[in-house]
């Protein structure tokens, strides 16, 4: 296991304890205090695990010659700027034309980015990537929120939630589905170690990776792999 790796491990799996610890004796509805505790073993994940139920989130045309994998945290603001600028670019020359198959996999260096990735997938694929858009264009109010106060930031990504479309229940059972939770941390560790993730945004384009780079390196990495 990489340096990455070790450390998203210990982060979620401690964070998680002590968030279900905390919550557990304060709050007067445990059950919505308990969506982590699932992730306080998740060093072990990645040997316990069946990762294949996890879906590869992806737009654009899945038969392109080229797809491009974005190795992305909700929490990175490198990766938010990405989201609220280049991204934009990268969707109108090659995604809505269907000259690529853009797909998106999570990072989890924190908590935070592990519960964000929870409310993200709640609704599946359809609304996928418009609650990333969400998730990207206000992350610096949500990830900050209270302080940075855990139970602030849970409410913040609640309400995105609920702009997005999701009921309450939906939001709830996403967040406290420790299976889940558990099953996306073993299948980030997969991804990392086979890809070599080591920062993000990472890149893989074409079958090689690359960090985070200008648009108009992507462009012309994509072109010549199109040629």
């Amino acid at each position: 296991m990489n340096r990455i790796l070790a450390v998203a491990a210990v982060a979620i799996g401690v964070a998680g304890y002590f968030w279900y610890s905390s919550t557990a004796s304060n709050s007067t509805n445990n059950a919505q205090s308990t969506y982590l505790l699932g992730a306080a073993h998740a060093q072990e994940a990645d040997a316990e695990i069946d990762t294949s139920t996890v879906v590869d989130m992806a737009i654009g045309n899945p038969d392109a010659p080229v797809t491009v994998i974005e190795y992305a945290s909700f929490t990175c603001p490198h990766c938010g700027t990405f989201h609220t600028g280049p991204f934009k670019q990268l969707k109108a020359d090659y995604i809505d034309t269907g000259k690529i198959n853009f797909v998106y996999r999570e990072v989890y260096f924190d908590r935070f980015g592990l519960w964000a990735s929870a409310v993200a997938r709640c609704a599946g694929p359809d609304k996928f990537f418009g609650i990333t858009d969400l998730l990207y264009s206000s992350q610096s109010e949500w990830t900050r929120a209270g302080g940075g106060d855990p139970g602030a930031i849970v409410e913040e990504l609640r309400k995105i939630g609920r702009l997005a479309g999701l009921d309450n229940d939906a939001i709830e059972a996403c967040l406290q589905d420790g299976d889940k939770l558990r099953t996306l941390v073993a299948w980030y560790q997969e991804n990392a170690e086979r890809d070599g993730i080591q920062s993000t945004p990472s890149f893989v384009i074409d079958g090689r990776m690359y960090n985070n780079m200008s648009y108009d390196e992507m462009k012309r990495l994509i072109d010549e792999a199109s040629s």
